[in-house]
């Protein structure tokens, strides 16, 4: 087929069948402006793109047959497989047909792959720890248009056409999920679509325009001011642009080749979108090895052992991106099916990029919840008057380790008594223990919470002489039976560190036939390798989760360990590996047996010998006794 033969196809059939180019877009799973790009000339698609048009026309059936005719002659088509009526617009847009070989939802491969061209794309114009700053406003702009255009779609069906869906959300911005002025919108900023003169002044560069354009976003969403419209793409300094305008639009360019709406990408696209890049450029910038997003297996994992029910409130205190509260309600809605009464979703995040990522997740998803910005410890923003409001869940992975807090001014001074009644004050070097007497003063009377810590913050203390301020917490908790479970992960699993980490699962309200226990997993050794990270599967969660519900031993992977022995010679160690030993059992064998195995082993190479020397000297060789081969 050449590219005027497809010019004319896509043309005849956007006609035929009553579509927009958006409309034929959603139903190829391919972006807006590549149709608009396809249907001008300006690219041609590659096989599997031509595969997916001939199988998206071939299922209109006789409604198209003259099309079908004329540019598929030679399509074999089974009989009885075709529709005698064409897929109407509101059809088309909805059957979301999945002829094209790729996966429906953009991959996580795929979206690293992207994301790594597009940093390339400007490299040597920047430095690498600065692409991220660069890449995500756009990516957060082509990701809000592409969400935008679905909630259009969506409206079409209430008002009737697109023009009124538009003009609806015009006059109404609380109508979609975020409110994109044209301008912003992704087929203006790639230059596919040109604006209609209303604009009062044309901006001279592509710089100037995408700059504008992120202004004008985060000037209609209150919630994303201050954060993702700091960048200035048009900065010149020594009269050289900060970043070039060729340097942009191959940016653009790499970021049109995917649709990142509703359902393209998965819900926490953007924390991973976030967490790449700062794993690929964040050493340049003196990250530590604590900041660093939650393994999306790992989130899955916590969300299973808690199990959310309907109606709950939920809660993470450093909740990133919110990818642990996203997945409480993704995995409350793959239980049940039909959710009348969804989580109530509440967090809180000092970091200004993640903050806004868990805003806009938050709405993108239609979750009802709420995300604050502040540093929790110092000044957790939830309350409850002169107490901090309680949740029914807490989930969360705070930084390890973290030493930046003065525990005489945030711990010893605390108002809200969160702290001294818990087991006593955490050392200055590391604030694990403090985040965890946190999350129990934020758990309602049958709470439950799981928290993802560094390994040492199971033992630390323990086994040592005189007092530990670690211990003394871990104590406080074992005897007042709060604990749970604890569960030790793998290796090399999370972003910018190596090291392995842990689960902590809290309950206020065990189970009775858990009370006065803890449950130990070893779940070490359940990974896969990957690049550059290790990783959880399906079916290693699945094994660990269910584990934990069974509550029961099992060998070499999980043990029930009494309360009392945690806390007589184990000194209040809650370390998996100390109770489940993974390891083959040593095997123990007679001395006498071990001697008759060496008798018979010397037997053997006397025979062998004696095979040796008849072959040798059968050839005509001298075979000398003793002498080495």
């Amino acid at each position: 087929m050449t590219n005027k033969q497809l010019q004319r196809l896509l043309k005849s059939l956007r006609k035929r069948l009553e579509l927009s180019q958006a409309a034929l877009a959603r139903s190829l799973k391919v972006s807006f402006p590549t149709i608009n790009r396809w249907e001008n000339g300006k690219t041609f698609p590659d096989a599997l793109a031509l595969h997916a048009i001939e199988q998206f026309v071939l299922r209109q059936g006789n409604a198209c047959g003259d099309i079908i005719a004329e540019f598929f002659p030679d399509a074999e088509v089974e009989a009885g497989a075709l529709p005698e009526e064409p897929f109407s617009a509101e059809e088309a847009s909805d059957e979301l047909i999945s002829v094209r070989r790729a996966p429906a939802m953009l991959d996580v491969k795929t979206m690293e792959g992207m994301l790594w061209q597009a940093a390339c794309s400007i490299r040597g114009e920047k430095d690498a720890p600065k692409f991220k700053d660069y890449i995500l406003p756009l990516v957060f702009i082509k990701r809000l248009s592409d969400v935008f255009e679905d909630e259009i779609t969506r409206l079409i069906k209430t008002f009737g056409n697109e023009i009124t869906a538009l003009e609806m959300v015009e006059a109404d911005h609380s109508l979609v999920r975020f409110y994109i002025p044209e301008e912003a919108r992704w087929p203006v900023l790639s230059g596919r679509k040109q604006l209609d003169g209303r604009q009062s002044r044309k901006p001279k560069t592509l710089g100037e325009q995408i700059t504008s354009a992120v202004r004008a976003v985060a000037k209609v969403n209150e919630s994303l001011q201050g954060v993702i419209d700091i960048v200035d793409y048009n900065e010149t300094r020594n009269g050289e642009r900060e970043i070039s305008d060729n340097a942009l639009e191959r940016l653009i360019e790499i970021l049109n080749r995917h649709r990142l709406g509703l359902s393209d990408v998965e819900p926490d696209f953007l924390g991973r979108a976030y967490e790449y890049l700062l794993r690929k450029f964040a050493e340049g910038q003196g990250q530590s090895a604590g900041e660093f997003f939650t393994p999306r297996e790992v989130g899955r994992l916590i969300a299973k052992i808690l199990g959310p029910q309907q109606g709950e409130e939920a809660y993470d205190p450093c909740c990133g991106s919110g990818g642990l509260l996203v997945k409480c309600e993704l995995d409350l809605t793959e239980r049940e099916g039909r959710v009348a009464k969804p989580l109530k979703l509440y967090g809180q995040e000092l970091t200004g990029a993640s903050f806004a990522i868990g805003r806009m997740n938050m709405v993108i998803h239609d979750m009802a919840g709420e995300i604050v910005r502040g540093n929790t410890m110092t000044n957790p923003k939830f309350r409850d008057g002169n107490r901090l409001k309680r949740f029914d869940i807490v989930v969360t992975n705070p930084m390890w380790n973290q030493d930046n807090f003065d525990p005489e001014e945030t711990y010893e001074k605390d108002p809200l008594d969160r702290f001294s009644g818990r087991g006593g004050f955490a050392p200055r070097q590391s604030a694990d223990w403090a985040w965890l007497q946190h999350i129990h003063a934020s758990l309602e009377e049958k709470g439950r919470a799981a928290i993802v810590l560094d390994t040492g913050a199971a033992s630390r203390g323990s086994g040592s002489q005189g007092d530990n301020r670690e211990k003394s917490i871990r104590k406080w908790f074992v005897e007042q039976d709060i604990i749970e479970a604890v569960i030790l992960l793998p290796d090399n699993l999370f972003y910018n560190t190596t090291a392995a980490g842990i689960i902590m699962v809290i309950n206020n309200a065990k189970a009775k036939e858990r009370k006065g226990k803890v449950l130990m997993i070893n779940a070490g050794g359940e990974f896969e390798k990957g690049r550059p990270k290790n990783f959880l599967t399906e079916a290693a969660v699945e094994k660990i989760a269910a584990a934990f519900r069974s509550g029961k031993d099992a060998e070499r992977f999980a043990k029930v360990v009494k309360a009392d022995l945690i806390g007589g010679k184990n000194d209040f160690n809650l370390s998996p590996s100390r109770y489940v030993e993974t390891a083959s059992p040593t095997e123990h064998r007679d001395i006498q047996e071990i001697l008759n195995d060496l008798a018979k082993l010397d037997k053997d190479a006397a025979r062998q010998e004696g095979e040796l020397r008849r072959i040798f000297e059968g050839l005509g060789y001298k075979y000398k006794q003793g002498a080495s081969i």
